[in-house]
């Protein structure tokens, strides 16, 4: 009987289907990005209309909540207390305008984690577009990425390490007459 774990086929298919499947995944993760950022930007406009459509109410609630309004919408309303019906119409005028202007903080909020998110995924889109076939950066385009490598934090840091030895050391030397 043959061992299948030793089988070349076996070893091909383990070696090349993560290659395969990468290859394919960047196409993929490519088209997820423009996906994703192009459905973020659907929801932004539906959030920005939903947001005007909101603030014409809230205008519409606060001319309403007018005295001389409250007055003319309970004119044709017969009552022996008509400053209680006042009160009444201004407390729901209050309370319905209350309620927009929480449904309308809470549209500013997700329109502004909308707009980050819009953001970060542009930047995805064009990261993965310098990207090669391979998901790795093309050397000749000369893309940077934003944070260096560790490698060189710690050139860094010792070279101004150096530096700094340098000034102390040349210091007591500068003091002489």
């Amino acid at each position: 009987m043959k061992n299948i774990s030793t089988s070349p086929k076996r070893y091909l298919l383990i070696v090349l289907l993560p290659l395969i499947i990468s290859s394919c995944a960047s196409d993929t993760r490519s088209q997820t990005a423009q996906d994703r950022l192009e459905a973020l930007r659907v929801q932004l406009l539906e959030v920005q209309t939903k947001q005007s459509d909101l603030r014409s109410h809230l205008q519409n609630l606060e001319e309403q909540l007018k005295p001389e309004n409250i007055e003319k919408s309970l004119a044709g309303i017969g009552s022996t207390h008509p400053e209680d019906l006042r009160e009444l119409r201004r407390w729901q005028l209050e309370k319905e305008k209350l309620s927009v202007q929480k449904q309308l903080d809470l549209l500013t909020e997700s329109r502004m984690r909308l707009e980050t998110g819009i953001a970060q995924a542009e930047a995805d889109v064009y990261h993965q577009s310098a990207k090669g076939p391979t998901g790795f950066a093309n050397s000749d385009v000369g893309v940077t990425t934003d944070q260096p490598s560790a490698t060189t934090i710690q050139r860094e840091r010792r070279t101004s390490r150096k530096l700094r030895m340098r000034r102390v050391r040349v210091r007591p030397y500068l003091q002489r007459p």
